[in-house]
């Protein structure tokens, strides 16, 4: 018998997390275990496999090598079990714990699965808060009571006074909130500068091992392993940390939102997946990039930019999954039915933007947050995809993908399935602003200038559609008062033309 049963899941890999607060070697014992289900709950990719299992599997020895009593179950292994209920009963019997201790999951479909699963062992379960966030869920839920619109860029202020992050003698850095202004360069016809790439990790032993057991068991899952150098250890995640702040961060804020073709890194960070698994803390990852602006390391509005993306956004999200949930996941104000194109899975498109951050994601795990939002999010809420479905492809494909992360980004950022809690307005655009942030468009059959003909701009074509579908929708929002005047200024012909045209692709599977 052990007096608690703690549950590290494989979003928790961190050694000061709250369900480690007063462990005891001789009475209690430490629970993980690798489960089919959250590999095929939705048809995730193997370099998102991989890393979870990885990364699990690392900080499973680093417990051992500490002294702790754990019990680990590998995937396949005799006796594993493919749910997390089923997994935890067999534990349960086997150490007959008088509680079960966790730290808050970030997810609720897990959460009331091993609730479930402790009610019907008759076990009290003890969740305590993730002290990874600046905000615990009841804060935010304070928060959000008090105003009721919801803004994220009030939000993010209230955290920098709370938190003194950027702060000088009571006011912002630099005199405002936030640099969006000189955040939106394009890297021009000549390309991107040079560009530091991220330290990309060796695979060791343990790392070896998991990649043949994914190509092993999930060997029709979306993606490929041929590429794998994923940090998966804190020591490496620190190490990509410290490359990021030294190297892209300085150039990071004036080129956040631009794109370049087979450039998949550029000046982003890619530390959410380590952030999201708890290798890193935001606060020292916060910490850094501040101490990088007061050392003349980095401008201003690059700090500023980054840190809004994790004491702003990814705070923010947080509060708005845990807060709203489970109706949540549900939501689709726009009522779109369409279903998900099924090259998605595979990149086959002669939309050159499309096929470049698609086939990027699936060998990669990683698309940076401008191909997401303004690329394959776009493309699918012009196209009217279900925003559930939407949802499931991001959740399966991204590396750094965790619910309560990615469905608020993807239903009410991207989709705008939440009908304005999040964004103020849908972020709808025609190709034109493809076409201004990168070059895909000068190597693509279709023009962003056309809507109508042979080389008609899907995202053109679908965009004047998508307002034309939802116009008595968005005459009630001021912030699409001008492309709706953009709109009223179509010959009534052409917008039939259009609309004809949009029904053909949305009977074409997605394709023109």
């Amino acid at each position: 018998m052990c007096r608690n049963l703690v549950l590290i899941l494989g979003d928790q890999l961190d050694a000061n997390a709250s369900a480690f607060d007063g462990f005891e070697i001789r009475h209690d014992r430490v629970w993980m275990a690798e489960i089919r289900e959250e590999s095929t709950h939705v048809w995730s990719s193997k370099q998102r496999i991989a890393l979870f299992l990885s990364a699990m599997r690392h900080f499973a020895w680093q417990l051992q090598e500490q002294g702790l009593p754990l019990s680990y179950q590998k995937l396949g292994e005799p006796g594993s079990a493919d749910s997390l209920a089923e997994s935890l009963g067999r534990a349960i019997a086997r150490h007959r714990p008088e509680r079960l201790l966790m730290t808050a999951p970030g997810d609720w479909r897990v959460l009331q699965a091993i609730r479930a699963e402790a009610r019907r062992q008759g076990l009290p379960l003890e969740v305590r808060d993730d002290r990874h966030f600046y905000n615990s869920v009841r804060e935010f839920r304070r928060y959000a009571e008090a105003h009721p619109r919801l803004r994220l860029e009030y939000f993010y202020r209230e955290m920098r006074r709370r938190h003194h992050v950027l702060m000088v003698d009571g006011m912002p850095a630099g005199g405002v909130w936030n640099f969006d202004a000189q955040n939106r360069a394009a890297f021009g016809r000549a390309g991107p500068p040079e560009i530091s790439s991220p330290p990309q990790f060796e695979a060791d032993a343990i790392t070896r091992e998991v990649i043949e057991l994914v190509l092993d068991h999930f060997p029709d899952h979306p993606g490929t392993l041929d590429s794998f150098g994923w940090p998966v250890t804190r020591r490496q995640a620190l190490r990509a940390l410290d490359c990021f702040i030294e190297n892209r961060l300085p150039d990071f804020g004036r080129y956040q939102d631009a794109m370049w073709p087979r450039e998949p890194w550029l000046f982003h960070s890619q530390l959410s997946a380590a952030l999201n698994l708890k290798l890193l803390d935001p606060r020292e990852v916060i910490g850094a990039a501040e101490q990088a602006w007061k050392d003349g390391k980095a401008p201003l509005p690059a700090a500023e930019g980054f840190i809004r993306q994790i004491l702003g956004w990814r705070e923010y999200v947080r509060g708005i999954y845990w807060t709203r949930m489970p109706g949540y996941i549900d939501r689709n104000a726009l009522e779109a039915r369409q279903p998900l194109p099924d090259w998605y899975w595979n990149g086959n498109t002669e939309m050159a933007c499309l096929r470049d951050a698609i086939g990027q994601t699936l060998r990669l795990g990683y698309a940076h947050h401008i191909q997401r939002l303004m690329v394959t999010g776009l493309y699918a809420l012009l196209l009217g995809v279900d925003p559930k479905a939407v949802h499931g492809w991001y959740l399966s494909v991204y590396v750094d993908a965790v619910e309560w992360v990615e469905l608020p980004n993807t239903l009410g950022m991207s989709q705008y399935a939440d009908g304005g809690l999040m964004a103020s307005k849908p972020y709808a655009a025609s190709g034109a602003y493809i076409d201004r942030m990168s070059p895909y468009c000068r190597n693509c059959r279709y023009s962003p200038r056309e809507a109508e003909g042979d080389r008609a701009c899907p995202f053109t074509v679908l965009y004047w559609d998508f307002l034309m579908r939802h116009e008595a929708l968005l005459r009630e929002n001021p912030r699409m008062r001008m492309q709706l005047r953009h709109l009223d200024g179509l010959p009534a012909l052409r917008k039939q033309r259009i609309a004809i045209k949009a029904h053909a692709i949305r009977q074409n599977g997605g394709q023109p």
